[in-house]
């Protein structure tokens, strides 16, 4: 394996497969007694998951709906 001039290093496939890391995973590079391992991080949170619960508007899909279509 080799690390290319941005730093950057390919994950096998058959690794990727085997230990779940896939398009957009967290991982870390953690150094214990002069070896780095790689360690797959949490699962990343949308940017919709980040929204949840944070809406604070008291109205129905009807009031919503007339609302955008401009109706009274």
């Amino acid at each position: 394996m080799r690390v290319t001039s941005k730093g950057q290093i390919t994950i096998p496939k058959k690794l990727r497969e085997k230990m779940g890391i896939a398009l957009n995973s967290e991982v870390e590079f953690v150094e214990e007694n002069g070896r780095v391992y790689l360690v797959k991080g949490k699962p990343s949170l949308s940017p919709f998951d980040k929204l949840l619960g944070v809406g604070t508007v008291k109205m129905t899909t009807d009031e919503i709906m007339a609302l955008t279509r401009g109706e009274k």
